[in-house]
């Protein structure tokens, strides 16, 4: 099918959107008045007794790729494919399928030859450009929810990929010409990072995620107006065949640009990057392992039929800086004085370990061991831990929060790329949240509790993903050892354990559940406020 839009022009015109992604690129046509020689037909293999239908794309325009020139922000040049075929309705209202597009001239592919068997008297006559052949007398396309790109800035996969169209052809000579009036939407990714870690990784795939339908085979009205038919499908998957490289700090389409077409409407995306490393995740041993994830980003645009919305995105994932391990409310971090990042021992891979770990409670870094009695509740009272969510408030977010696991966000801490961690709502979207009474089992500071919750491993939805919030599997320190780093989440509440002065309530998962329970206060589990 064809390599991209077989138009005569596309211009643009720029508006801002969010998270800085850009460029709104109309499409525009305009007649080409060339004659069909009856000489040129036969350089060209035209059957003899067929009709020539010329479908012109961008006349003039000299540089291309082969399939298209898209600059960002500056418009497009188009080329028919060798494979493109169109439909005709001839003078007894059947639709004709064409032979393959031939072309007048060898190194201008902006115009195209089609012959078509039938009977063609009218002035004009519809013509149609698709992907799938008719169904009856009605006129489809399918717009593929798995799309292949395999060069940088190419779009040689939009005709396979779903790229469609109307005309009228008029009456010129002995033959026809037509300007196609394209009706699927069109999206360029260019991405960009001036992280290391995404430097050093391939990109291997684009999700676009939708809470409409974006794909499945849609029918085509008679003004080119679409409407699902079929198969609908919300996601649509670029699958980069080769792997692009995303070494830029700006903008660069030639070692990374990536198309895709959909169905128009206004949509929110979310729009999930996926990244091959083989350099910087370190394994459970801290031997470097290959690993796969996403960086997300979130775009709301008006697909417009016919036009290229061009998406730019900085791939740069959270970094999480090591600093906030603590023992239960201690005063200082676990490793105050031996930071990794300042020249210090501090572990940063999986089960290493350093023996500059507080030992005693001499030391500012050991925990609170305040303990009023039993039963009694009892917060803490220094920095690090105080200003948590109180246990009451954590099993709020465990058992109403609904937590969604994500197995492939990326982040990276202390060195290392990482991925995995947990959406739960934020407060404000948790109904009846009550910081002096848990949703189960009243008031857990005066009452010795434990509870698990089994997660989803469904992602929020695209319009609610602002609902939510990301705790990431930062693992924990121990007895001078770091562990679970992209395995597990442990994490603090302000709330010491009412019945043993050695532990206090924290939230610990490994993904697939949610445990809120009493941990010892002498490990170093991260102390991070929720949203």
């Amino acid at each position: 099918m064809n390599k991209f839009m077989k138009r005569t022009t596309i211009g643009s015109t720029m508006r801002g959107i969010c998270y800085g992604f850009a460029a709104l690129l109309f499409a525009a046509s305009c007649a080409n008045d060339d004659t069909v020689q009856e000489g040129k037909q036969k350089e060209n293999n035209i059957p003899a007794g067929a009709t020539v239908f010329t479908g012109t794309s961008q006349p003039g325009t000299t540089t291309r790729t082969a399939i298209l020139d898209h600059t960002k922000g500056s418009g497009a040049s188009v080329n028919w494919s060798s494979s493109d075929k169109i439909w005709v309705k001839d003078d007894a209202g059947t639709w004709q399928q064409s032979g393959a597009v031939t072309f007048p001239f060898t190194t201008d592919k902006a115009k195209g030859f089609f012959a078509l068997t039938g009977t063609y008297t009218g002035a004009s006559h519809d013509v149609v450009y698709s992907n799938k052949p008719f169904s009856g007398t009605q006129a489809q396309v399918e717009i593929k929810a798995t799309q292949t790109q395999s060069v940088p800035n190419n779009f040689d996969h939009a005709g396979e990929s779903g790229d469609c169209g109307i005309a009228t052809a008029s009456k010129n000579g002995n033959a026809y010409k037509f300007t196609l009036n394209h009706k699927a939407a069109y999206l360029c990714f260019i991405p960009r990072t001036s992280n290391e870690y995404v430097k050093r990784s391939k990109l291997i795939k684009i999700e676009i995620m939708c809470d409409d339908d974006i794909a499945g085979t849609y029918n085509m009205a008679a003004d080119g107006t679409l409407t699902l038919a079929s198969g609908g499908s919300k996601t649509i998957t670029v699958t980069i065949s080769s792997g692009f490289t995303i070494d830029n700090s700006i903008e660069d389409m030639s070692k990374n640009a990536a198309y895709a077409v959909v169905a128009p409407g206004t949509h929110t995306f979310r729009v999930r990057y996926w990244l091959r490393n083989t350099i910087d995740h370190s394994g459970s041993a801290g031997s470097i392992e290959p690993i796969e994830g996403t960086v997300t980003k979130y775009v709301t645009l008006n697909c417009i039929a016919g036009s290229i919305q061009d998406i730019t995105a900085n791939l740069n994932p959270h970094d999480y800086d090591g600093h906030n391990y603590y023992m239960w409310d201690a005063q200082q971090n676990y490793w105050a004085g031996h930071e990794w990042d300042l020249g210090g021992s501090q572990p940063t891979v999986n089960t290493h370990s350093s023996n500059d770990y507080p030992k005693s409670n001499a030391d500012p870094r050991y925990y609170n061991e305040t303990y009023p009695g039993n039963g009694i509740s009892n917060p803490a009272t220094h920095n690090s831990c105080k200003d948590l969510v109180n246990v009451n408030e954590m099993v709020w977010y465990a058992a109403k929060g609904d937590p969604r696991w994500d197995n492939d966000e990326l982040w990276t801490t202390m060195g290392h790329l990482y991925k995995g961690g947990i959406w739960f709502k934020k407060k404000a979207y948790i109904s009846g949240f009550n910081a002096n009474s848990a949703p189960i089992g009243g008031d857990w500071r005066t009452n010795l509790n434990d509870q698990t919750w089994v997660t989803s491993a469904t992602l929020p939805s695209v319009s609610d993903a602002n609902k939510y919030f990301l705790l990431p599997m930062l693992g924990f320190s121990d007895r001078g050892y770091i562990n679970g780093l992209g395995e597990r989440g442990y994490y603090w509440s302000s709330t010491g354990d009412p019945t043993d002065a050695d532990w206090a309530y924290a939230m610990t998962y490994p993904g697939t559940f949610v445990r809120v329970c009493r941990y010892p206060r002498s490990e170093g589990l991260k102390t991070q406020k929720f949203e």
